[in-house]
């Protein structure tokens, strides 16, 4: 308690005194979640107070401007809001605040507590979109991450510093193939945002993660379905904002995002109530290029020695792998694993479908003979899934293709081999050996 009270004397201490004049305006219209203020102009991304008499105050944030008016998008419900409420500016625009002091807390988008443990304390200021910096002081990507799960760690190796999607439709196992990657991931700092995802879900992890020694080094930002879509955004801003800042220390940070679809479909609420023009699929240009910006913050920086290695949760409406978020998330990131619904029906966990998974930067990080055997099981287990229906109806003849012979005689172990319990934590050097004993070198 006493460290508390030390550490909030000492930021009134440091603070700077505001004597200008406090600006105000008043609400003249409300649209759903957009209301328009008359007699305030501040800029994008302000947030204010809207008193609504002595007990009540709703917060909305900055996000445009039309015909002399400032447009706001509610934080919370627009119940009880009226006409003529008077609107005042707070905080820093554009700003977040960020620190080590997010460690082994769960915050929520505005960066408030929710783990009942107090306030936070920090009193960095980190802008919401990030510093912008050249493409140069991008290092490349050198060293191997190990993500602890098997088919991962063999078949598509990710990097330190590479950016990775998980792309599947609603319920293939995503957020469980995320929380095995959290557990076996090895890094200094470990920036998680649930964007968007069930309240219980939430629950649940704050519950696994937030408890031992891994809960000091792990820092958590929740934003669940049901608020506002401009808190939504702000929360993966702070999460990405936390993690570099953790980057500017030399550190090397796991940031996990799930899920970016969700992302995008807040950024696309704010676009059409700003009245811009959905063209893929309803999806305004700002919300894809929102992805895009996200996605660019994460990476290994030259100046500091730091790194981000970026996990994005990307959900497939439809299962459409051709979705315009998967497609711009694809683009731009540096691999992406698919998971199949056919593969988890048939009770493969986790479901990664190989052939449609992978990671740009494997060849750059692994040893030569590691790359031969991982296209020798690509191409076994093409050759397989190709030929699966003939196989099955027992119409195909042995002997016709050697190369599906070899296939057909290693699949049940094959299958084995990309299957892994949800608690079980298999390397990157187990992986390649046993991969490596399981297929040959491809000679």
């Amino acid at each position: 308690m006493q460290d508390l009270i030390d550490k909030t004397l000492a930021g009134f201490a440091s603070a700077s005194l505001d004597l200008a004049p406090r600006r105000f305006g008043r609400v003249v219209a409300c649209d759903g979640g957009l209301i328009e203020v008359s007699g305030l102009g501040v800029p994008i991304g302000t947030i204010c107070s809207i008193a609504q008499g002595a007990s009540t105050e709703h917060r909305a944030e900055t996000i445009g401007f039309r015909n002399g008016h400032t447009m706001m998008m509610m934080l919370g419900d627009t119940v009880l809001l009226r006409p003529g409420a008077i609107v005042r500016p707070e905080g820093r625009p554009g700003m977040l605040h960020v620190g080590p002091e997010f460690l082994g807390r769960a915050v929520d988008g505005s960066g408030e507590p929710i783990d009942g443990r107090g306030p936070i304390g920090a009193t960095t200021s980190w802008p919401a979109g990030g510093y912008r910096v050249g493409a140069l002081d991008r290092s490349r990507v050198t060293q191997v991450f190990d993500s602890g799960i098997r088919s991962l760690n063999a078949l598509t190796t990710f990097g330190v510093g590479q950016r990775i999607g998980i792309m599947a439709g609603s319920g293939v196992g995503k957020s469980v193939l995320m929380d095995m990657i959290v557990d076996g991931a090895q890094a200094d700092a470990v920036v998680v945002g649930l964007i968007g995802e069930r309240a219980r879900e939430v629950s649940d992890f704050v519950t696994r993660h937030m408890a031992g020694e891994r809960a000091a080094k792990t820092a958590i930002v929740a934003v669940p379905a049901d608020h506002a879509a401009n808190l939504r955004l702000r929360g993966a801003m702070l999460a990405t904002s936390i993690a570099e800042h953790l980057r500017s220390k030399g550190k090397r940070v796991l940031l996990i995002l799930d899920s970016l679809t969700r992302v995008a479909h807040a950024a696309r609420e704010i676009g059409i109530l700003l009245g811009e023009p959905g063209a893929a699929r309803g999806y305004p240009p700002s919300a894809l290029a929102t992805i895009t910006k996200l996605i660019e913050r994460a990476g290994n920086s030259a100046e500091s020695g730091g790194s981000i290695t970026g996990v994005y949760t990307v959900l497939a409406d439809g299962d459409d792998q051709n979705d315009p978020v998967v497609d711009t998330a694809r683009a731009i990131l540096d691999g992406h694993i698919v998971l199949s619904r056919e593969i988890a029906q048939r009770g493969q966990y986790p479901a990664v479908d190989v052939g449609a998974s992978l990671s740009r930067v494997m060849n750059d990080i692994i040893p030569p003979e590691c790359a031969v055997a991982a296209r020798r099981f690509r191409a076994l287990s093409a050759t397989y899934e190709a030929n699966r229906d003939l196989v099955m109806m027992g119409a195909y003849r042995q002997g016709a293709d050697p190369l599906l012979d070899e296939a057909i005689a290693l699949h049940p172990r094959m299958s084995a081999f990309l299957s892994q319990g949800w608690a079980e934590r298999i390397d990157v050097a187990t992986a390649f050996a046993q991969m490596t004993e399981l297929v040959g070198n491809g000679a």
